[in-house]
């Protein structure tokens, strides 16, 4: 609008002073700016982008290949368009980087009546994560650039990417023992292996049961008494508040975490016994659904755009929205739950709602006594131990994982936690993830 603004301006100014040459060129300049707009009009309307995405979800450092095709679907050729495939800032600019590009994802075109040309990139997820690819933003205009356009077109891909699994070293698979196998304080499975007792004879009792060598040394029959157990498996308790993950340690503290649940829940899976997640962290998907996105399904007059940060504050709202209900998985042992988990794993972002113990306030009644609590932490303030303590107290087979604490802080959690009889292991990176369950967690 300044420059219709301006050219009747001067229009004003030529008819007062009786300037025809100036009168001229202001109906000139007029015309072009109409013909212009119209022009810059067309040209955003008829162009179009499609977005051919290889998988919906990977493994950290797969290679993707990225194909936009932008389209003119109309007669007049478009004299120059620019297309950038839209990704998240924070993933771009984090460090270490969160996804790798290579190639470009913006590129001017040219097109002609009918003609299309392609945009194409790799896309190398470096940690595991929930990113939003997309949408495209097309900018375009009149060929003297006083008109510029900017429009949202395709809809997003949502890439999942899974954590990283460290294979459990010197676990004895075999065996068929779980993570923290444990005495049930209610008598639902006995193991045969285990017998704990002979008592007398009572009706009802099988055959197998009965004790021979007591029975013929008492000249009565015995049966034996077996003792309650369960391959228990196991519920983890992941702490993701974000007060117990310090900036500088961030990213690499919480994803080792991350990584250290998805290498338990591997080996639970393995070994065939139920596992389960609760933690108040928050669920990328969810995060999406509340901030949204917008893209304009019909090509009208208010989807276009003046500037580019117009178009940007039209792609996403920004909603205030600290989760305070917690993520609860309850514990299953099949392939489709554990496929489920790792889904989960690979979308937990941190959060500033649920502190640890809130977490088990709120979703206590979640856990059971017939599987092992197996705590990751961070951070272990004063009300964690006691909560901690309040656990074990109650009768649950408890175990605490301190990730990544430097040597102060770990010997401080350390001994507060033994000091509650809580049996505690610490992994300080990777590597450590292995050895995490060689007996510490196991005996």
């Amino acid at each position: 609008m300044k420059w219709f603004a301006g050219v009747l301006f001067f229009l004003i100014v030529a008819f007062y002073f009786q300037l025809s040459l100036l009168i001229y060129a202001m109906y000139v300049m007029l015309g072009l700016l109409i013909l212009s707009r119209l022009l810059a009009r067309n040209w955003t309307d008829q162009v179009r982008a499609t977005r051919r995405f290889p998988d919906q979800a990977a493994e950290v450092d797969d290679v993707l290949q990225v194909k936009v095709t932008i389209r003119n679907e109309g007669q007049i050729p478009v004299p120059w368009v620019i297309a950038e495939d839209l990704l998240p800032k924070t993933a771009l600019q984090a460090r270490p980087k969160l996804l790798e590009v290579e190639g470009k994802r913006i590129k001017v075109f040219y097109l002609r009546g009918r003609g299309h040309n392609r945009l194409t990139y790799t896309l190398i997820p470096k940690q595991r994560g929930f990113f939003q690819v997309g949408p495209v933003m097309l900018e375009g205009g009149d060929l003297f650039g006083l008109f510029r356009r900017f429009r949202l077109a395709t809809e997003p891909h949502f890439l999942l990417v899974y954590p990283k699994m460290v294979p459990l070293l010197r676990y004895d698979l075999a065996s068929r023992r779980p993570i923290g196998e444990i005495k049930l304080t209610h008598r639902l499975f006995e193991d045969p292996t285990r017998i704990s007792g002979v008592r007398e004879y009572q009706n009802g009792d099988p055959m197998n049961r009965v004790h021979w060598k007591v029975s013929a040394r008492q000249q009565w029959l015995h049966s034996k008494v077996y003792e309650p157990s369960s391959m228990a498996g196991g519920i983890l308790l992941l702490d993701f508040h974000r007060d117990s993950y310090p900036k500088r340690s961030e990213p690499f503290r919480s994803e080792l975490a991350i990584t250290t649940a998805a290498s338990l829940i591997n080996t639970l899976f393995t070994l065939g016994q139920p596992f389960g997640l609760i933690t108040n962290a928050r669920d990328a998907a969810d995060r999406l659904r509340s901030e949204g996105w917008r893209v304009e399904k019909q090509h009208h007059e208010d989807e276009v755009y003046h500037s580019r940060a117009e178009a940007e504050a039209h792609l996403t709202r920004t909603v205030r929205d600290h989760r305070l209900e917690p993520i609860v998985v309850r514990p299953r042992r099949d392939e489709e739950h554990w496929q489920v988990m790792r889904e989960t794993l690979a979308r937990l972002e941190l959060n500033d709602g649920l502190t640890l113990p809130e977490l088990i306030e709120e979703a206590g009644s979640e856990l059971s006594r017939q599987n092992t609590v197996i705590a990751l932490l961070s951070d272990v303030k004063p009300a964690t131990v006691l909560t901690l303590r309040h656990l074990k107290q109650s009768g649950y087979a408890l175990y605490a994982v301190l990730i990544g604490l430097n040597p102060i802080d770990h010997h401080d959690a350390f001994g507060h936690l033994l000091a509650e009889n809580i049996e505690t292991r610490m992994v300080a990176n990777e590597a450590g993830v292995s050895s995490l369950c060689n007996r510490e967690l196991v005996e």
